[in-house]
């Protein structure tokens, strides 16, 4: 079997000499139709942040079923699915309420596959239970694949700040990439607010307008806060995700959220925030959400089936993992880049 396999701090490989899994009990074989790939994998690759366990990369996997253990129910050969990302213990409280993203146990686990334990990034992926499968019906998984993350990831911070979305209110979307392209999507279709998108290049920020962005900043400008504020006037903007998690793009963040706003910070960037009393305004909750439950990638699903969310995605091979890798390290992925075995 042919896999994408990360043998420690940036050493990626593509094998193909690992034995096809045999399922047993629950858990389910997947014969995988894409694989997403995504910036949290440099962050394993390029910065040992899992350190030196040997896995298959990949934690945004769609296929079809191919084989399932002898507990399995409501799951047969030829069934397309997602797999969900992050893996719980599956009993604790947030397990039962389908946060498995949430686990107290999770400081004693592997992230999920992909993070830590096998992934999908090869021709069949071993899924350990069939709780962690969410059924596509009529979607393609090769496009379907990033749902898991790209989308299901802003779903889920989106939906926290909801209910101060009004069509009085501004969001600013900051990074318009492989999670904020679809943020722009789905605040367009769920909410009511204006979308200010800001991004460092004019290509991304001509897609957000696309998308249904009703104003674009340059975030490398050095008054992009006073031009957002100028569009939000003195109240500033309600709500800010920030998929980017860096010091610059959090600092602006701080500037342009309003009282009583969201800031909401998604992308790794590894920035920082040095909290002051003046800092921010009065009210405002700053969070950093991580990832999403299995039932709202339920939810997602449904977006996608009703055709209101899409995922721009690249299709390259198995074998071009390393390239790709390069690419994201060089801004050189539109939307999401998914390998195809």
């Amino acid at each position: 079997m042919k896999a994408v396999r990360y043998f420690g701090h940036k050493d990626v490989r593509v094998v193909n000499d690992l034995e096809k899994p045999v399922p047993k009990g629950d858990e389910v074989l997947l014969k995988i139709g894409g694989a997403g790939v995504c910036h949290s994998d440099l962050h394993i690759i390029d910065e040992g942040t899992i350190g030196n366990l040997v896995f298959t990369l990949g934690h945004e996997n769609a296929g079809w079923i191919e084989a399932v253990g002898d507990t399995v129910k409501d799951y047969k050969k030829g069934d397309a699915v997602l797999v969900y990302g992050p893996w719980g213990c599956g009993h604790c409280k947030p397990c039962q309420q389908s946060k498995e993203n949430y686990c107290d146990h999770q400081s004693e686990l592997g992230y999920g596959g992909g993070l830590g334990l096998n992934g999908g990034m090869a021709e069949y992926m071993l899924v350990p239970s069939s709780r962690l499968l969410v059924p596509i019906f009529d979607l393609d998984p090769v496009i379907a694949a990033p749902l898991t993350d790209a989308a299901l990831t802003p779903y889920s911070a989106i939906k926290r700040s909801l209910p101060k979305l009004m069509p009085d209110e501004y969001v600013v979307v900051i990074g318009v990439g492989g999670l904020g392209h679809v943020a722009i999507q789905i605040l367009r279709e769920t909410s009511g607010a204006a979308i200010i998108a800001c991004d460092v290049t004019d290509e991304k920020l001509a897609f957000a307008k696309e998308l249904g962005a009703a104003h674009t900043v340059n975030s490398k400008d050095p008054d992009a806060a006073e031009q957002i504020l100028k569009i939000t006037g003195l109240k500033k903007a309600k709500v800010i995700l920030d998929f980017v998690g860096a010091t610059p793009t959090i600092e602006l963040g701080t500037k342009v959220v309003g009282m009583d706003g969201d800031l909401t910070i998604v992308g790794l960037g590894g920035g920082y925030y040095q909290y002051s009393m003046n800092g921010l305004p009065f009210g405002v909750t700053m969070t950093n959400p991580y990832w999403g439950s299995r039932t709202e990638l339920m939810e997602v699903v449904g977006l996608a089936r009703q055709k209101k969310i899409h995922i721009e995605i690249e299709k390259f091979d198995l074998e071009q993992a390393n390239e790709v890798y390069d690419r994201m390290r060089h801004g050189q992925i539109k939307g999401r880049a998914v390998l195809v075995p």
